[in-house]
């Protein structure tokens, strides 16, 4: 069996790695474990993993903390773990750097479905194909992944460039926030509308000169977002 791509788990709870492990191995993935956020940063670096699943309720280090860490060092795909989490602890953990949220209990086919949605990427062909958009204040080249805005060099997650992305190439045209949803995650996501709150905004800070006021990502209420290419670029 082909090795599907490399899992790091992050739970104190040895019984829940153990069937996490067990169950990802089984699928073709290579699993390495860590008990506590500090012990999650050594094994980023060790074991290089393509994906994180990040237990939010651990001893010392606590998951959020964890969460700000792992994402200030590394654009690895991390998906939250938390039991009945409301809607300002999801939002809190993508606004610390999670890509997605799982709520504890939870199916092996859905952790499964949503490795698969944080492991995707857009085709490469749509970035080979797509020409750069250049302004005078934002470059974006979809070939190499490089973001330029006002002169300095824009370091974005993987997630927030693909968001990007899609919305320059539908450029001036509303795009719904399922559209969004299911273009970057998969079909099986539509409902998440805090998600993309949670990435426009942190987008919007890097690359917009006045956050509050966008000149590039518009919202369109009760729609979704649509990127505003100036009159004059």
């Amino acid at each position: 069996m082909s090795v599907q791509a490399r899992v790091l788990i992050v739970d104190d709870e040895p019984q829940i790695r153990r069937v996490m492990k067990t169950s990802l191995a089984a699928h073709g993935y290579e699993v390495y474990e860590a008990k506590t956020g500090e012990e999650a940063l050594v094994a980023l670096r060790e074991s290089l993993p393509d994906l994180i699943l990040l237990d939010m309720n651990m001893p010392g280090m606590g998951g959020m903390a964890a969460c700000r860490e792992l994402r200030a060092v590394s654009d690895v795909a991390i998906i939250v773990l938390s039991v009945g989490a409301g809607s300002l602890e999801k939002t809190a953990a993508l606004d610390a750097g999670a890509d997605d949220y799982i709520t504890k209990p939870f199916s092996v086919n859905e952790l499964l479905a949503r490795i698969r949605a944080n492991l995707r990427r857009l085709p490469n062909q749509n970035e080979q194909s797509q020409p750069p958009f250049v302004a005078d204040d934002l470059t974006v080249d979809f070939a190499t992944r490089q973001v330029t805005a006002r002169g300095h060099a824009v370091r974005l997650t993987p997630k927030e460039f693909e968001l990007l992305q899609h919305l320059i190439a539908n450029a001036n045209k509303p795009v719904t926030h399922r559209k969004l949803l299911q273009t970057l995650w998969g079909p099986d996501y539509g409902e998440e509308v805090e998600y993309l709150r949670v990435f426009v905004s942190q987008l919007r800070k890097k690359i917009e000169a006045d956050p509050a006021h966008p000149r590039y990502i518009v919202t369109e209420p009760w729609v979704g977002y649509r990127f505003a290419v100036p009159s004059k670029i």
